[in-house]
């Protein structure tokens, strides 16, 4: 056997593979020999029937079978001992001449191959890396939250501008007839809230679905129907009123502190502010941490400039999808991958270069500290080792999950690398600023 590498450019070559009869001709004939022991053909005892019936029945099926390993081995060790750093699989090069029954063999396959390039970092500008600031009016409006979440109803006689209202909404042409409690902080507009303003139970109010709560989805909720029909709907409901009550607010004193962090972890407004504070920011940095990725990805894609074998590709994915593709079909499949195919050998090349691959104890590591943020969540701050390991081990167990938490793991690496390497600019931003500044 001889295998031989053209290399056409850069990105493509053509790789030939040589089969010679001595190459496959002893695999076969032994075939062939356990064929003849087990066939069962009529007119033969078991076992003997004739070498050339044998052959001509099965020999060809039997030596394209051979060669087609022998070839596949030889072409996976020769890409390997080589080194070549292929794109997609190689492609096998038709040839109208082909001729099985011929002793040797040649066989040539396309090669697409991975460019070489440095990944340029930085570009001219820093990129920014947003801190999330939790202001004063988010931790206000948390604890107010809390207050109601902990606080009581109380029922009343006569409703005001920040009751709770029960009662239920009708409209027999569109089959409405929905029991809720409306918040008068969701009704829009001063004309509506009026008409609540001053009910008392038993009274009916009409009242129109167009423009009536700030966001569509509580008029979703409150008249029970679908995003659909609710989208541009302009109908008259009649609202009947069957409760109403008054929102207590919880007194922000040591016993509601001891609900919501243990005992005597939060003793003064002030600390509760500022636990609030630290894990608003908390949970706000891993959002911040999510843009920065982004940002650097898009960054090093538009710096990072190489070519790739189009063609080659191109040809690659209209052949070896489930179902073959036309040249349009694989054209726009290429180009609509083309993006993710270069940050790939971006990433691949950052990660091999930085030797950031994932170890087997950093992967169990990792999974350790997510069960044990999520052991938490449910109160339980100290759980034993022996109980994580197990837990671990069991999570590890599972091929998707190893997917899943690597992911994780070699997104955390790339990140800490980047905020290492890359030129960032740190802003202060609230949580609002941030969402306009980065979602537009």
């Amino acid at each position: 056997m001889n295998i031989s590498k053209e290399q056409l450019d850069e990105l493509n070559a053509i790789v030939t593979v040589d089969i010679a009869k001595e190459d496959y001709s002893e695999k076969v004939d032994k075939i062939l020999k356990d064929y003849r022991k087990s066939a069962n053909i009529p007119g033969f005892r078991k076992g003997h029937v004739p070498m050339g019936l044998v052959k001509k029945q099965y020999g060809k099926a039997v030596l394209v079978d051979e060669v087609n390993k022998l070839l596949q081995d030889a072409l996976n060790k020769y890409l390997t001992e080589e080194k070549l750093d292929v794109l997609g699989n190689p492609l096998p090069k038709e040839q109208d001449n082909f001729d099985w029954d011929a002793d040797n063999y040649s066989f040539e396959f396309e090669l697409g191959l991975a460019p070489k390039f440095e990944v340029k970092l930085n570009g001219k500008k820093a990129i920014t890396h947003y801190k999330i600031i939790a202001n004063d009016e988010m931790v206000d409006n948390q604890i107010k939250t809390i207050q109601k979440q902990y606080g009581k109803l109380v029922s009343k006689e006569i409703a005001e501008k920040d009751d709770l209202i029960a009662g239920t909404f009708v409209n027999e042409e569109k089959e409405i007839n929905n029991a809720t409690t409306v918040s008068l902080e969701k009704i829009k507009g001063k004309r509506n809230i009026d008409k609540f303003v001053g009910a008392k139970v038993g009274d009916v109010i009409t009242l129109k679905t167009k423009g009536l709560f700030s966001d569509n989805n509580d008029l979703i909720s409150a008249l029970k129907i679908s995003q659909d029909d609710a989208s541009d709907l302009d109908i008259e409901v009649t609202f009947t009123v069957t409760e109403i009550n008054k929102q207590e607010l919880a007194d922000l004193d040591q016993e509601l502190f001891d609900k919501l962090y243990g005992p005597g972890n939060v003793k003064t407004v002030t600390d509760l502010k500022d636990k609030i504070k630290q894990d608003a920011e908390r949970q706000f940095e891993q959002q911040s941490d999510q843009q920065l990725l982004n940002a650097i990805t898009e960054n090093v894609l538009e710096n990072t400039q190489f070519d790739l074998p189009v063609e080659f590709l191109q040809k690659w994915i209209q052949t070896t999808g489930e179902q073959p593709l036309t040249e349009d079909e694989a054209k726009d499949e290429y180009e609509k991958s083309e993006k993710g195919l270069r940050y790939q050998l971006i990433e691949g090349k950052i990660i091999n270069d930085n030797n950031l691959q994932v170890t087997f104890e950093e992967l169990k590591d990792f999974a350790k500290n997510l069960i044990k943020g999520q052991m938490a969540q449910f109160g339980q701050n100290s759980p034993e080792e022996k109980e994580l390991e197990d837990i671990a081990a069991r999570i590890l167990s599972n091929q998707d999950e190893v997917k899943r938490i690597s992911e994780q793991l070699m997104s955390q690496k790339l990140l800490n690398y980047y905020k290492e390497n890359a030129k960032l600019k740190t802003k202060e931003v609230s949580f609002d600023e941030f969402i306009k500044e980065v979602y537009k």
